[in-house]
């Protein structure tokens, strides 16, 4: 009894992800954004000790794998465009957009898609066991939700943030499918030697966090792809 218990832990974990995930979307479908952006940041901690539990326990199952893939489509994905979604229909557009405007929002739904391929290529993708091929799907939904809570006033005030906004999107697409190596926050070791690269990010975490508030994890995600892209750049220009 004990043993069918212990090995429906990370399952269990997992979902109270996609439960998190469905109360995120539904905070944002009725533009409670505080509420979304709180059950995004619960289930990126319910995903975080799925897999925990799951190694700590030595437990591993196919269904496991999928099971998680599927909480994260909805929690980094759909609750996220939901959230882009609901800004976008109360964006004041340019004129040569006002045409098409009512169609606009729906474009939020791409970075579902996209999501979904992310997860699908790191499922099958056997070089993303210690690091990141391209943005994880967390990041990319506490940027979105950070961004346009954090930032709500200024984003509404100026004329060109749909513009933007749908630009933002396209990229963030692209970031989540890209064959751009990032770093990981898991440590072998405790030294500075080999982990320079997290000690960085992380220190440097703690002014933003005080500064920005609520928009940190904006600048944080954009921080870390930048970090990203530069130890990239730099371990090939030493090659």
């Amino acid at each position: 009894m004990a043993n069918r218990i212990t090995q429906n832990i990370p399952n269990t974990i997992t979902c109270c992800n996609l439960i998190s995930g469905c109360i995120a979307v539904t905070s944002a479908l009725y533009g409670a954004m505080e509420m979304a952006l709180l059950w995004i940041i619960i289930g990126a901690v319910f995903d975080f000790f799925d897999g925990m539990s799951a190694r700590l326990l030595h437990i591993s199952s196919p269904v496991g794998k999928e099971l998680d893939s599927l909480a994260d489509v909805i929690t980094f994905g759909l609750a996220p465009a939901m959230i882009v979604f609901r800004e976008l229909t109360i964006l004041n557009y340019p004129s040569f957009l006002i045409p098409i405007s009512p169609l606009l929002p729906f474009f939020a739904f791409v970075l579902v898609a996209f999501s979904a391929l992310r997860l699908a290529k790191f499922n099958l993708d056997e070089r993303q066991t210690t690091s990141f091929i391209g943005l994880p799907t967390p990041a990319n939904a506490l940027f979105w939700g950070s961004l346009l809570l954090g930032l709500n006033r200024q984003i509404e005030a100026f004329e060109w943030s749909a513009p933007l906004l749908l630009v933002g999107i396209c990229i963030s697409s692209w970031l989540l499918v890209s064959e751009i190596p990032m770093f990981a926050l898991k440590f072998k070791h405790w030294q500075w030697r080999g982990n320079e690269l997290k000690y960085i990010f992380i220190l440097t975490c703690i002014p933003l966090l005080i500064f920005f508030q609520v928009s940190a994890f904006a600048f944080i995600v954009a921080w870390y792809v930048i970090l990203s892209i530069y130890a990239d750049a730099t371990q090939k220009s030493n090659q």
